[in-house]
């Protein structure tokens, strides 16, 4: 009974010892497997070659064409003419002659001034000349008939020409009780009123005009680009509230540099144009640097590293790297200075994922 027993025992055993046995020579067989495999991958490859990997790119050929560097600054229309008239003596204002809104010309008469105290002195001074007038044509009378003496003759003129000289005067001190308008134009602003007693150049004592026929821009440049902001360069000007814009000329750049806000005024006539207004704002676009011919490229093909700046083109289906020295950048043009030439084919889009040397699939070249 016992033999019995330990015989199936001994088989167990046995059969438990030759388990992990045969999944060795499984695991075995399988590596053998493998690396026979990957030696035949290895032999295809070798004698068909690695597939290239061929990146689809934009191209643009390279051409030459103007180049325009643009400064922008914001300003604001001024009238050329903008004064304000005042009266040159204290006085009492006895008369207005004009309205706000009202077209003036130069010289006009627009306000008087109490003078009183003046035409009496001026009534005196022409009674004296009258005196003084009749008094030397008796004189020179007989002086011509040799009568009388040449002291007498000359008493009498020298006194005409003394009550001639207070005449126009007192004449003239009446014309300082007058506001007249100093330009031709209309008037902007006039707070005065009958009675009121007005100072020389106080406030709300005087009357502006504008001439809003002549109208200018001005503009602070800052100082940075005193070097190419000059007179005669041209200029851009939008006036975003009147939908409008045109090109001309700057007029005037100041030579000397403000302390205070480090930047430099310009000056740019405008056209006569009815809907622009002083004090409007205007966008200036300054050209301060300008090529008539030139090679530009976009700012997107343009790349960077710790060397410089390059691009890569295609040369028969392969990316080239190129360095470059790059110049201006404007609208998002860059102005190249060297490094590139008329006719290469500039990769445009895609340069993020090639390499110099990789090739390339052309999708689409722009003209």
């Amino acid at each position: 009974m016992k033999k019995l027993i330990y015989i199936p025992a001994l088989l167990l055993l046995a059969a438990c010892s030759n388990k992990p046995k045969d999944k060795k020579a499984e695991l075995a067989d399988l590596q053998k497997q493998q690396s026979e495999i990957n030696n035949k991958i290895a032999k295809l490859q070798a004698e068909i070659g690695t597939p290239d990997v061929v990146t689809e790119v934009n191209v643009a050929e390279v051409k030459t064409g103007p180049f325009v560097n643009y400064v922008q600054i914001q300003g604001k229309i001024d009238a050329q003419d903008n004064v304000t008239a005042y009266s040159i003596v204290p006085g009492t204002i006895t008369n207005i002659y004009v309205r706000v809104g009202e077209h003036v010309t130069k010289g006009q008469l627009l306000v008087q001034l109490d003078n009183s105290v003046v035409r009496q002195n001026i009534a005196q001074a022409e009674a004296k000349a009258n005196l003084s007038q009749q008094l030397y044509q008796r004189q020179k009378a007989l002086w011509d008939q040799k009568i009388g003496t040449e002291v007498q003759f000359l008493q009498a003129q020298t006194t005409l020409q003394a009550d001639k000289k207070a005449l126009s005067a007192a004449r003239e001190q009446a014309n300082q009780f007058r506001i007249v308008a100093p330009i031709s134009g209309s008037i902007d602003q006039m707070d005065l009123k009958l009675g009121q007693a007005v100072q020389p150049g106080q406030p709300g004592n005087g009357i502006r005009i504008v001439n809003a026929d002549i109208l200018k821009v001005k503009a602070d440049v800052p100082e940075s680009y005193a070097g190419s902001v000059r007179t005669g360069n041209n200029v851009k000007i939008v006036i975003p509230d009147a939908q409008d814009s045109l090109t001309t000329k700057v007029t005037f750049a100041a030579k000397a540099i403000d302390p205070t806000s480090r930047s430099f005024a310009v000056e740019i006539k405008l056209p006569a144009r009815k809907n622009l207004r002083p004090n409007m704002t205007a966008i200036l676009k300054i050209a301060d640097y300008a090529k008539t011919s030139t090679i530009t490229v976009p700012v997107k093909a343009l790349q960077h590293s710790e060397d410089g700046d390059y691009v890569y083109i295609n040369a028969n289906g392969v990316a080239k790297r190129t360095v470059v020295k790059a110049g201006s950048t404007y609208g998002g043009q860059t102005e190249i200075l060297s490094g590139l030439k008329a006719g290469d084919q500039l990769i445009t889009n895609g340069v993020e994922d090639i390499e110099d040397g990789d090739k390339i699939k052309v999708a689409a070249t722009a003209n």
